[in-house]
């Protein structure tokens, strides 16, 4: 096992380029499964859950080859509809499978998912959605088994709360399925759209893009896919973040600002300076200065997580740790997961003043200096990269351990910080 070393109090300059999205590739990864044939994706990072998720996607009987970011799956058969325990006790994502296999196979069998420690997270709106369009599901020995008889039937399904990844195995599901299927109080986050647009150029009638009523009108087949994956919006915020914490500026790049804009906004109300282009967010500090010549830092601002396009539950840890380093007292609600101040605990130990009350955080912010190198646990992804944020802009060496969680969702993390001028590097453990 390895861990982070992190030499802080050192800020960082230059511009970092956004890899693809890992919330969106994983979707669109599955939906291969709808269409026999040879699909091309691009802009795929490489990290630890696409890895896995390939490796499911094998078990299932496809093959891929990847060439730099650009994957090809050859999903001409689909031999097996398991999907086992040993795999998805790794990633809740696996779960995104259970749609496609229904459309293609009408029957699947995949192991309850796991994944990080934020929260329950069920799965009871995907399988009350399959059951709306016609399938049976059975929970068995830790198991969903789920099954169609005939073809899947178009239905209205309503989400009583906004579930991204529900959300993409109902559009899956429904793309093949006879008759029209209305998706309400839908999920709007840019990784959903991806999707529609990739299952729209394979011959799906999708309509409602970016609005919480999805209509599709199921189709009898479908083509091979040759798609993009869309920018990381989270690992963008973290790289701005991170950046401005620092007491540095530089640029995101390869990134699509639309999807940042709540982050922005908040940075913007603590006093940062940024500024937008096609496909690059900037970030410089408050009056314009950098760590040597400082302006006083930056204000608290209170945040409330909210789906899309409200500020994104993945970028609160990312948040807390800057606003560990401003000047007075805010308020960070989390209303989306009820687990996930984890990372609270070890902020505490660099020197951050946090306080839990409820699904609430009071930050009271001690300066830009506030906080000194420590030893520290990840205890999940987004957590994982607030304690980095906090490290790089702690003064002295921070050790980081168990960063597995770290390269489920950040891909060549060390190498994309040294090129700012970070002091990073990784040890066995």
């Amino acid at each position: 096992m390895e861990k982070l070393i992190l030499e802080g109090g050192k800020p960082l300059f230059g511009d970092v380029p956004i890899s693809g999205a890992k919330n969106a590739a994983l979707p669109l990864i599955a939906a291969t499964l709808l269409a026999p044939g040879v699909h091309v994706l691009h802009n795929v990072p490489d990290l630890r859950d696409t890895r896995t998720f390939l490796r499911l996607m094998e078990d299932l009987g496809v093959t891929h080859q990847r060439e730099g970011d650009t994957v090809t799956i050859d999903a001409t058969e689909v031999r097996d509809i398991e999907a086992s325990y040993d795999l998805v006790k790794t990633m809740r994502a696996s779960v995104l499978v259970l749609g496609p296999l229904l459309a293609r196979r009408g029957q699947a069998k995949v192991s309850l998912p796991g994944g990080c420690a934020i929260g329950a997270r069920p799965i009871n709106f995907h399988l009350a959605g399959f059951e709306k369009l016609g399938v049976t599901c059975r929970l068995e020995h830790g198991y969903v088994d789920a099954a169609a008889p005939g073809r899947l039937r178009g239905a209205c399904v309503y989400f009583e709360v906004p579930s991204v990844t529900g959300t993409e195995n109902l559009l899956m599901a429904a793309a093949l399925a006879e008759g029209v299927t209305t998706i309400k109080n839908a999920a709007r986050e840019p990784e959903v759209g991806n999707l529609i647009d990739m299952l729209n150029s394979m011959g799906a009638n999708i309509q409602g893009k970016n609005t919480d009523r999805l209509i599709v009108t199921g189709v009898t087949s479908l083509a091979p896919a040759n798609c993009r994956i869309i920018a990381d919006r989270i690992e963008a915020g973290t790289y701005l973040l991170a950046i401005a914490a620092s007491g540095g500026e530089g640029r995101v790049t390869c990134c699509q600002p639309a999807h940042c804009s709540s982050l922005i906004d908040k940075m913007r109300q603590a006093g940062f300076i940024l500024e937008c282009g096609d496909d690059w967010v900037a970030v410089r500090q408050p009056g314009g200065r950098g760590l040597s010549g400082q302006a006083g830092g930056w204000k608290a601002v209170d945040v409330k997580t909210m789906p899309f396009p409200g500020y994104p539950t993945d970028l609160q840890a990312q948040f807390m740790a800057l606003m560990a380093l401003s000047n007075g007292m805010c308020v960070i609600t989390e209303t989306i997961f009820e687990n996930r101040f984890m990372h609270v605990a070890e902020l505490q130990r660099l020197g951050a003043d946090i306080r839990i009350d409820g699904r609430s955080a009071v930050v009271s912010g001690r300066g830009m200096k506030a906080l000194t190198g420590a030893r520290l646990m990840a205890t999940d992804l987004r957590a994982s990269s607030s304690l980095v944020i906090a490290g790089l802009a702690a003064q002295g060496r921070s050790e980081i351990s168990r960063i597995y969680h770290l390269e489920r969702g950040y891909e060549n993390l060390v190498e994309k910080l040294s090129a700012l001028g970070a002091t990073v590097w990784k040890e066995r453990e």
